[in-house]
This record gives structure tokens, sequence and C-alpha cells, in this order.
């Protein structure tokens, strides 16, 4: 299982205070539990691991060796929880370079709708000219502006290479179960669909087709990533604090967020789980950024990082507070070769795996923060694994709704996220967006 290390941060606060906010996380976690908090209607996360059926799993791994089959390429076509989940498990459990590798195998997963950038869509069609592909749209509305937009076009180039018959086998929507213009749209075309459940929001929906069904077309063990959550919610069902690890980090996060660290960094030490950072910056700042409340959430890649950022961390501001995620046991081995010269004086590392001084990195860093006045708290995962992975996802779900509940606020909705989009709608003369049209127009 995943564990918690909170020692490097019992010197900012007292037991005292751990108590006080250990019953705080208790009541935040019968909130979610009894399904009586804020935001209860977009509970549908909390039990899906055990609600996902083996038929249900057959029928998304059937759909995704379809497509597979018959594509180079699989466009995912979403933007935030849309996307970010299956690129975060896509990318941590894949190899570091398969974009320069012969993708035969398996087809190559890539992302649209995610951006309003003209050159990245153009970069794409000229892609896609040259190779087979298929077409995952995810929206549960279908209007959803950057993936809408990016869909039509690709949607378009689609029929024009396969023909309007052949584009539509080529298209899957993951979608509403009963509304919306992407439904209707699918229905009209013939497209495959898969439902988003009404209850469960879009950063936490990993879990659901939207995550799934690019997680296998990948190649990966859906069933593997399924167990690994369902056995993570076992351990955060249970009500006690020192049996619980999403409780601790609940806690923990809490407590130094009281002492005015408003900053968390995670800080992982693989490059693959920079997605994971990704998926992890939009559940809690979505969840948690709201009524000038909420723990800004910031990644670094060490030991990266460590020469750009670093300095920072060791010696900026002291609002800042550390979870570094490692992972225990590396998927391959490389060892330092003998050199007889040893111009570079490394001669002392021969015979040591990357992965040993990777470790040493991660020990000698958190020494070093701890001593710059950073608090440190560490996760580890045995291996990068899609059971693993499973569990990451849900620990994080778990903590990040009992984190919103302490701090009094909805976690699971994100009514900010509505403003940029009216005023794009009326800069871009959207009918129905006159009069805030004309205000803006003042303001610019």
């Amino acid at each position: 299982m995943i564990k918690i290390n909170t020692q490097n941060t019992k010197n900012f606060y007292t037991q005292q205070e751990y108590k006080q906010m250990s019953e705080c996380a208790l009541k935040a976690h019968q909130l979610l539990i009894s399904g009586t908090g804020k935001g209860n209607d977009f509970l549908g996360w909390l039990d899906l691991p055990v609600e996902l059926t083996s038929d249900f799993l057959q029928k998304i791994k059937e759909c995704a060796h379809k497509l597979a089959s018959v594509s180079e390429i699989i466009v995912v076509t979403g933007i935030g929880g849309s996307y970010l989940g299956a690129r975060a498990v896509i990318e941590a459990l894949g190899n570091s370079l398969i974009y320069l590798q012969d993708t035969k195998k398996r087809p190559l997963i890539i992302y649209a709708g995610h951006n309003i950038s003209e050159d990245y869509l153009a970069d794409l069609l000229q892609l896609l000219d040259r190779k087979d592909y298929s077409v995952v749209v995810i929206s549960k509305s279908g209007t959803t502006t950057e993936p809408a937009l990016a869909f039509r076009i690709l949607k378009s180039h689609c029929e024009r290479k396969y023909g309007k018959k052949a584009a539509a086998s080529r298209i899957v929507a993951i979608t509403d179960e009963s509304k919306g213009a992407l439904l209707k749209l699918a229905k009209s075309e013939g497209f495959s669909t898969f439902i988003i459940p009404d209850n469960v929001g879009g950063r936490f929906s990993v879990l659901t087709p939207v995550g799934l069904l690019p997680i296998a077309a990948a190649g990966f063990d859906i069933d593997a990533l399924v167990k690994g959550a369902q056995d993570m919610r076992e351990l955060c069902l249970n009500p006690k604090v020192d049996d619980n690890i999403a409780l601790q980090y609940a806690v923990v996060r809490n407590l130094l967020y009281k002492k005015g660290f408003n900053t968390e960094i995670l800080a992982n030490y693989q490059p693959t789980l920079v997605y994971f950072s990704e998926w992890w910056k939009q559940l809690y700042g979505e969840s948690e950024g709201k009524e000038h409340k909420g723990i800004f959430p910031a990644s670094v890649t060490f030991s990266s990082d460590l020469h750009s950022m670093g300095q920072y961390i060791q010696q900026g501001e002291r609002h800042l507070f550390e979870t570094m995620l490692w992972v225990e046991n590396a998927g391959t081995k490389v060892e330092i070769p003998n050199d007889p010269e040893n111009l570079d004086g490394l001669n002392f590392l021969t015979d040591k795996s990357i992965h040993q001084i990777n470790h040493k990195a991660f020990l000698g860093t958190t020494l070093a923060h701890v001593d710059g006045g950073v608090p440190v708290m560490h996760l580890t995962i045995p291996q990068l694994s899609a059971y693993y992975i499973g569990q990451l996802i849900y620990f994080y779900e778990f903590a990040c709704a009992i984190s919103g509940y302490m701090i009094n606020v909805n976690p699971f909705d994100q009514p900010g996220v509505e403003d940029y989009k009216r005023n794009m709608f009326a800069l871009l003369g959207k009918p129905g967006y006159e009069e805030l049209e004309k205000e803006l127009q003042k303001r610019l």
C-alpha cells in the first residue's frame, strides 16, 4: 500500500493542535461518508471503484481494442478533468520517449481541445493527414468552447479523410446520459457512446469511461487500476486517523495552512509523473480555491527543478510546504560504469544504480529543505504500476474532499471558472451577450 510519513512536519505544530485538527477531519469524514455535506449530489466517485462491474470494464476494453486495431493515433478531445486524468495515468505508466518509439503495437494517444492554439491544431492536422486515427471526444454538454472547437475541426477532417460513414465508426463520444449537444450529435451520426455519470464531476472522473477508455486504448490494465482504487477506498473509509493516510494527509496540510503555509508543492522524482502533478493541481485548485480560501497547489520535478526552483524553495518566503512523492522501486536498472581516468570524479558511484542515486537526492533534498524551514511530507508508492496509480488517484480524491469540508467550502463545484467564459463569449460577439460586451470594451 501507499505510505505516508509526516515526521518532518511535526516541529511546526503541537500534539494538541494535531488532536484538534484530527477532530475536524473526522467531522469532515462523517459528512462525506453520510452524504450530508456540501455538493453531496456529486459524490458518485466515492463508491465508483466497487460499482464498476467486470461486464462494464469488458465493454470498455472491447471498444478500446476496436479503436486500437484501426488507429496509429487516438486523439482524446477534452479539457480539464476530461483529459488530465487519462493523461496522468498514461504518461505515468508509459515510456518517457514514446513519441520517438515505434507505436504499431498500441496507438499513440494525443490530446486536443485542451487549448485554443491555432498552431497546435494545425500541427495536429498535418500529422493526422499522414496517420490512421480515431477520436474520443469527452464533454457532458458538448458546448465547452475548447473541446467543441477542436472536435468540430477533427470531425470535419475525419469525414474528409475516411468518408462520413467510416468516420462515424472511428469516433466515440463520452457524454451525458440524457441531454446535451454532444449526445444529440452522437445519436444522429451513429457514434459509439459511453456515459459520464451525472453525480461525478470532471476532476473526479478518472475511473469513469472518461479515463478508462483512453487508458485501456493505450494498452494499460484498467482492471488493476480499479483494484488499486478499491483497496484504497476500503482504507479511506476507516474513521480512525491513525489508520487512514488520507485523513492524516488532510490533517497535516490543514494544520500547516492554519500556520500560514498557504502553498503546497507536490514534488516528484520521476518525469513521467509530470501530468499526474497537473491532474493533482486541478483537483485541489478547483476543489479548494473558492471564497478566498484554499492552499495553492504547485508542482516541481526533482532533481531537474532543484536547479531552478530549488533556490526559492530553500531560501525564499516561508509560505510553502512540500509533499514529496517517491516511487520505491524503479521499473528498470541502469548502473554507473567504472571510468579508469575518472576525470569527473564519479568513480565512487561505480556499480550504483541511477535509482539508488536518485533516492539519496530525495533524502538529501528533504533534509536541506527541512533545515531551510520547509515542512516536508513523504508519500511513498511501491512502484509505478496501474494498481498503485489507482491507489494514488483515490487517495488524493478522498483527501481532497475531506480538506474541502475542513475549510468549509463545497469541494465539488467551480463557480469561478464560468467568469472567463462569459467574458470570452461577449468579446466574441455571441448572441445574448451584447450588454456585457459593451461593458468589457470600455475596460480594454
